[in-house]
């Protein structure tokens, strides 16, 4: 058993480590170690694996039992990314962007009848999301976005670019926010479900330096019209409905880099007990050792954070400066971690035969993604004055 799966300091239910475990054999068996390297090289979407998460009834743990979901906990939900992100990073980001980052919108921002046509869709794995927020000259001043949405009858028609929207290239629905009130900023933001193949809508995939299995896009919105019913959490509202995802976002990030910083520890330590120099295994060397020990500390700290977020959250607070510190926390930790395991290894973790060189280019968007660091720090410190 790694330190992963010991349970004895966290209080998890026998359902929680059952779904844990669960979710890290399905994995195994759907998406081993050469899938992943074959699918990151040739950049294609983990379609397979996301099929087994689906069939198992993953996709539908935070949705509603009317749909098909379980109603799951946020500890819950903090288990399952966790234990899916420990498999492997970039299918755990496949998963939250239909998941949780489009399917919330959808599960509080759409009509009944919207709900009961696509919600069960999600959860079968049949309808794919992606979340359309960033773009061009708007990144963290979200509010700032120039994608239009103008009223034309019972329609909208969206003109704009977004950028860098991850899994667009593989999604059925964009969840796009477009300004409905340009004179306003928070206040004139409205967020639309639009047919990723209506007229109008143009995907391209960008080439990154990480994740390479669910890339990023440019998305272009040219007249593209959407019915009016097609508007998730009302006209002028999509700020507030923007915010209230913000924690789980928070949570479900910090939950990632928990997990995967635990596989990096595995990794790097499972090559360190192999590697012998100058007679013994460099384990044995205090400069190797106490860098799996601060690497350990880490991943441990990032985990009872996460933990004690997702705690807060299930009763019912709404802890923004907790969910700031622990996704500061959690994915700088995880980036430390991945460079520290690259180091460990030496120029083996460099080769592209290693995961680790993998792990080193996941990790880096961990600080970016959902609040950058900076802008994170800037809540911390609102929090304090």
């Amino acid at each position: 058993m790694t330190a992963f799966q010991n349970n004895a300091e966290f209080d998890l239910s026998e359902d929680q480590v059952r779904m844990r475990d669960s979710v890290l054999h399905l994995l195994r068996e759907t998406l081993p170690a050469t899938k992943v390297a074959e699918l990151d090289d040739a950049s294609e979407f983990p379609f397979d694996a996301y099929a087994a998460l689906a069939k198992a009834g993953w996709l539908g743990l935070p949705h509603d039992e009317a749909y098909g979901g379980a109603n799951g906990s946020y500890m819950d939900l903090a288990v399952l990314i966790e234990a899916i992100a420990y498999h492997n990073a970039q299918m755990a980001s496949a998963y939250l962007t239909t998941v949780v980052y489009g399917g919330m919108q959808l599960r509080f921002g759409a009509s009944e009848s919207l709900k009961a046509a696509l919600m069960p869709k999600l959860i079968s794995g049949d309808l794919r999301l992606a979340f359309c927020l960033t773009e061009p000259d708007t990144g963290s001043d979200a509010s700032a976005i120039r994608t239009r949405a103008v009223a034309d009858g019972d329609d909208y028609i969206i003109d704009g670019q977004k950028v860098y929207i991850t899994c667009a290239h593989v999604a059925d629905y964009l969840v796009v926010a477009t300004k409905t009130a340009p004179d306003q900023r928070h206040r004139g933001i409205t967020i639309f479900l639009v047919d990723a193949k209506a007229r109008g809508v143009t995907i391209r995939p960008l080439r990154g330096l990480g994740r390479k299995m669910i890339h990023t896009n440019e998305v272009f919105f040219d007249q593209v019209r959407v019915p009016a019913t097609h508007i998730l959490g009302g006209l002028n509202n999509g700020w507030q409905n923007i915010m209230r995802g913000l924690n789980v976002e928070r949570l479900c990030l910090s939950a990632a880099a928990s997990g995967n910083s635990h596989r990096i520890i595995d990794t790097a330590l499972g090559f360190a007990r192999q590697r012998v120099q100058f007679g013994k295994p460099i384990t044995e060397y205090q400069a190797i050792s106490h860098k799996l020990a601060d690497m350990r500390i880490s991943a441990e700290i990032s985990r009872v954070m996460t933990y004690r977020l997702a705690t807060l959250m299930d009763k019912g607070i709404a802890p923004s400066t907790a969910a700031a510190i622990t996704k500061i926390y959690a994915t700088e930790g995880n980036s430390r971690c991945a460079d520290t395991g690259i180091q460990v290894m030496g120029g083996a973790g460099l080769m592209m035969s290693s995961e680790m060189q993998m792990y080193f280019r996941d990790s880096r968007i961990g600080t970016i993604g959902g609040g950058t660091s900076e802008i994170l720090r800037n809540v911390i410190a609102k929090s304090m004055i």
